[in-house]
C-alpha cells in the first residue's frame, strides 16, 4: 500500500461497512472527537461514523497520529491525553509479558538500545501442545489507540513500516508461533482465527479504533500472503473481520460504557405500552448507559466488560 491507511484500497474497501460496526449498540461506532468538524461539514462527537461520511473525506484525513498535523496532535493530547508509544518500548513491554508466560528471556528477540534483534530459531515450548495454550492465552491492550502493542505494521511514533519478520506485537508473536507449528492451510487458518480471538483492546476515539481494526485486518492479509502466497478469500476476511469488530470495541474506560452514554435514537417508535404502563412518555435521556459487551469465543457467548473486569 502507498499509504499506511487507505479506506479505498483492498482489503479495507471491501469491509469498511463491517469495520464501522459497534457490537454493543448494534449501530456504528461514533467519532468521539471534534477534529473532523468544519463549517461546511459540522460533525459532532456523538455522530456515527458512516461509509458516506468517510468516503467524502480526502485521503489524508483518516490517518495514524504520526501523519496528522502537529496542531491536531497537540489538540488530541490535550483533550484526550493521546500519546503513542515507539515500537521499541512496545517490544520491551511485550517481552516482559512473555517472560512471565515462558519463565525465561529472549524468546522472540533480544533487546537493543531503542531496538531489537529477532531470535530466528523456532520458539521453544516445553511440552507438546503448549504452543496452543500460548495462542489461546488472552491479552488486552487498554486505551489501545491504533493498537501498537497488538500488531506492529508500523512504528506508531515514526510511521516507519516494519517487515513481517521483525514485528513485535502480541498478535504478531502468536502468528509467528502458528507459522512455526502448522503445515497446511486449514490448520493454519484455524489457529490464526483463534489467535485473533485471544487479543482484545478498547479505545474511546472512533478514528483511532477504526485504524486499529484496519491494522489487524491488513496484518491478516500480510501474513496470509507471506505464508501461502495468496490473498484471503472473502469468507476468510469476513470471519477475521467479525472477530476484530467484537474484540476491538469503543468504550469509555472510566465507566465501562459506550462514550457519552447510551446512543441517542434518531427515531423512536412509540407504542400503546409507553402510555398505558407509564405516566411518562419514552424519554431516551433517562435510559441507562449502555454497558459495553465483548465476546468470549471459547464459551461462545457475549458478556459485559464490567462482569469480566469484576469477575462476576
Amino acid at each position: 500500500m502507498d499509504k499506511i491507511i487507505d479506506l479505498n484500497a483492498y482489503p479495507v474497501s471491501n469491509l469498511l461497512k463491517l469495520l464501522l460496526k459497534d457490537k454493543t449498540t448494534k449501530q456504528n461506532i461514533i467519532f468521539a472527537t471534534s477534529v473532523y468538524s468544519t463549517d461546511e461539514n459540522p460533525i459532532k462527537e456523538t455522530d456515527q461514523m458512516t461509509e458516506t461520511i468517510l468516503r467524502g473525506f480526502n485521503s489524508c484525513e483518516i490517518q495514524p497520529r504520526v501523519l496528522k498535523s502537529q496542531e491536531q496532535q497537540q489538540e488530541r493530547t490535550k483533550a484526550k491525553a493521546e500519546v503513542f508509544t515507539p515500537s521499541w518500548i512496545c517490544n520491551k513491554m511485550n517481552n516482559h509479558c512473555d517472560e512471565e508466560w515462558f519463565g525465561r528471556t529472549g524468546i522472540f528477540n533480544i533487546e537493543l538500545e531503542n531496538g531489537w534483534k529477532v531470535t530466528n530459531s523456532p520458539v521453544p515450548f516445553e511440552r507438546e501442545g503448549d504452543w496452543m495454550k500460548y495462542i489461546d492465552s488472552k491479552r488486552l491492550e487498554i486505551t489501545c489507540g491504533e493498537a501498537p502493542y497488538i500488531v506492529s505494521r508500523y512504528d506508531a511514533a515514526t510511521g516507519e513500516l516494519i517487515e513481517i519478520g521483525k514485528r513485535i506485537g502480541i498478535l504478531d508473536r502468536k502468528l509467528r508461533v502458528v507459522n512455526e507449528n502448522t503445515d497446511n492451510e486449514a490448520d493454519w487458518f484455524k489457529w490464526v482465527l483463534r489467535a485473533y480471538q485471544s487479543v482484545y483492546g478498547y479505545e474511546f476515539q472512533g478514528d483511532n479504533l477504526l485504524i486499529a481494526r484496519i491494522n489487524l485486518l491488513v496484518t491478516f492479509v500480510d501474513y496470509m500472503q507471506d505464508r501461502w502466497d495468496r490473498v484471503p478469500t472473502d469468507t476468510e476476511l469476513r470471519k477475521i473481520a467479525n472477530v476484530i469488530v467484537w474484540n476491538l470495541w469503543q468504550m469509555d474506560g472510566m465507566t465501562g460504557t459506550v462514550p457519552f452514554g447510551k446512543p441517542k435514537e434518531q427515531y423512536h417508535q412509540y407504542s400503546l405500552f409507553d402510555f398505558v404502563v407509564s405516566d411518562e412518555a419514552y424519554d431516551e435521556e433517562k435510559q441507562p448507559d449502555k454497558e459495553c459487551r465483548i465476546y468470549d469465543w471459547r464459551s461462545d457467548r457475549s458478556l459485559t466488560y464490567r462482569s469480566i473486569k469484576e469477575g462476576t
